[in-house]
């Protein structure tokens, strides 16, 4: 049976972060889904709770799962939620996973800090659009610019979304991974601060550092993203119960 291919995506943003991701796996005849989750992309209208987000990712791999075993991949926010559903006790049919941008616990300061400038941001006249053009005008190739906007920024889940993560209990979650699994962070991402701590809690994983690189690893860098894509989907063909080494970035 064929590896398919499960994408959930970060905060604000939507299903087409993704882009770049299912053209290769569609150039590779990979099967690949992008969820939208609650309050975001298509659903902007739809209130964010975490059992919506959960109910989102369990009908996408479940489906998935009736035409082969599933690579679920998350980013940032997506990724925190998608370990809290991997590690849940009615362990879900995720064959390997791949979390990306995400090794770091939503609780405590770090937490109330996030919501503090999300909620700055929220506050000025443009919510904060012009500057958040800028960065990604700076850091983000043209081919892959546009993709985190092409969906919409949801703006007003941002807060509900960021409480919500705080209620997840990472650690239980983490502890029940046993499948295939690589952490994927770049050099300067704000989120690797407990990346080590990730690790240790699934000796399993392999860790990954896309040099240069920032936060949104999968657009900065998308054919090293896609790259590790591929060496997840060949261990899965390959039936290994451990993650080979990773190919370098560039």
């Amino acid at each position: 049976m064929n590896v398919q291919v499960v994408l959930v995506h970060g905060i604000r943003t939507s299903h087409t972060m993704w882009r770049s991701q299912l053209a290769h796996l569609s150039e590779r005849k990979i099967p690949a889904l992008a969820v939208d989750l609650p309050g975001h992309g298509s659903r902007m209208a739809e209130t964010f709770t975490l059992d919506a987000a959960f109910a989102t990712i369990d009908d996408a791999v479940q489906d998935a799962a009736t035409r082969g075993p599933v690579l679920l991949a998350g980013h940032s926010m997506g990724g925190l939620l998608s370990v809290a559903y991997a590690g849940a006790e009615a362990a879900p049919p995720v064959a390997a996973f791949i979390g990306a941008s995400c090794t770091a616990f939503p609780r405590g300061v770090a937490l109330a800090t996030y919501r503090t400038l999300a909620r700055t941001f929220n506050a000025l006249p443009d919510q904060g659009m012009w500057l958040t053009n800028q960065v990604l005008t700076a850091t983000i190739p043209e081919e892959t610019r546009s993709d985190f906007a092409a969906g919409g920024y949801a703006l007003d889940a941002q807060d509900v979304a960021l409480a919500a993560l705080g209620a997840l209990d990472l650690a239980a979650d983490l502890h029940r991974l046993r499948m295939p699994l690589w952490w994927i962070n770049g050099q300067f991402d704000q989120l690797r601060m407990q990346e080590r701590l990730f690790q240790r809690l699934t000796p399993q994983s392999e860790l990954i550092i896309v040099p240069r690189t920032s936060h949104l690893v999968t657009a900065m860098r998308p054919r090293v993203f896609n790259a590790l894509l591929d060496v997840a989907i060949a261990t899965m063909q390959q039936g290994s119960p451990e993650a080979p080494d990773a190919p370098p970035a560039s």
